[in-house]
């Protein structure tokens, strides 16, 4: 891809994950609207129709699909939304992983619903967590999804990683830390069904095959966007940034996936907060959107809001354990 790309005029949200498949091509999420974009920029084709929050974005090499978390709910961001888009429709509350369909976008304003290009599996877990008293874990949905290696595992299958949303409530303490669920989803075909919006399915696996905790200290919203580098072994997750003076507080964190267990680690590198214990980066973009391209060097959405709408400028950066991030 170019070093800059430059993407905007889009009324339906701001830029929430990028994604990109084996031909070089561009995955952008505008919160209600995927956009699919040559190498070199051109604009292919786009996805409408969503009156749910669809966040971070995936590529599965396998199945040449975008996987997507995709949520639906009556707090403060699923209202508006539906304002956002004129939507009447009283949606009930679901959370599910939207696939797309990467070769069928061809043209512009296709429509998720009716054009035979998305499916939708359903995440019983989450919406469990979401209607618990007082939001267990803090849960206020899904955002960051990505592709990895079983924790522990040197090699073998690519299972599907989905990380909560989080309120950033600094009057409890039960939000400090990032819950990330994993599944395989070599068996999800007898899930996926297209998605009625009018009446919602809720067909999924009945759990997860894996929960996990990171210790990170508060965040605002929990982990906005997921990202998996083999050459480090790590999930790269940025957030937005918490408030508790307790903690650094950073926008990005590495999650290592060199051991097992159900609490993962943060990798030894970046920033050191030694009263915590807490590994971060402050590094201020990668919460809305970001891709692992290999041999160290990463794609990220730096994303803006002009009168023509909203758009971003995707950038590639160098990254290096003792350094972090820095521009090519």
């Amino acid at each position: 891809m170019k070093n800059h790309i430059r993407i905007s005029g889009y009324h339906t949200g701001h830029v929430q994950g990028i994604a990109q498949d084996r031909e070089g091509n561009l995955y952008i999420s505008f919160t209600t609207c995927l956009v699919k974009v040559s190498p070199d920029g051109t604009v292919i084709g786009s996805v409408k129709g969503l009156a749910g929050h669809l966040g971070c974005i995936a590529y599965r090499k396998e199945d040449g699909r975008i996987y997507g978390s995709l949520e639906y709910k009556h707090d403060i961001i699923g209202r508006n939304i539906l304002k956002n888009i004129g939507q009447p429709m009283d949606i009930q509350d679901g959370f599910y992983i939207a696939i797309f369909d990467a070769e069928k976008i061809n043209r512009m304003d296709m429509d998720a619903e009716r054009d035979g290009i998305m499916t939708a599996v359903h995440l019983k877990e989450v919406l469990e967590d979401y209607q618990a008293p007082g939001h267990r874990y803090g849960c206020s949905g899904i955002d960051g999804v990505t592709f990895a290696p079983l924790p522990g595992a040197s090699g073998g299958r690519y299972d599907l990683y989905v990380a909560y949303g989080i309120y950033g409530d600094v009057t409890r303490e039960d939000n400090d830390e990032q819950i990330i669920l994993r599944y395989d989803i070599s068996q999800w075909k007898q899930f996926e069904r297209p998605l009625n919006q009018q009446d919602m399915h809720r067909f999924g696996p009945e759990n997860p095959d894996g929960k996990y905790h990171v210790f990170t200290g508060n965040t605002t919203y929990g982990i906005q966007n997921l990202e998996y580098d083999a050459d480090t072994n790590c999930m790269f997750a940025a957030v937005y940034q918490g408030t508790k003076a307790q903690y650094p507080n950073y926008p990005m964190f590495a999650i290592d996936l060199s051991q097992d267990g159900t609490d993962l680690p943060l990798a030894k590198h970046g920033t050191f907060h030694a009263p915590t214990g807490i590994y971060g980066y402050d590094f201020p973009y990668g919460a809305t959107g970001m891709i692992s391209l290999g041999g160290g060097e990463f794609c990220f959405s730096r994303d803006f809001h002009t009168e023509e709408g909203f758009g971003t400028e995707l950038g590639i950066y160098r990254f290096t354990k003792d350094q972090g991030f820095s521009e090519v």
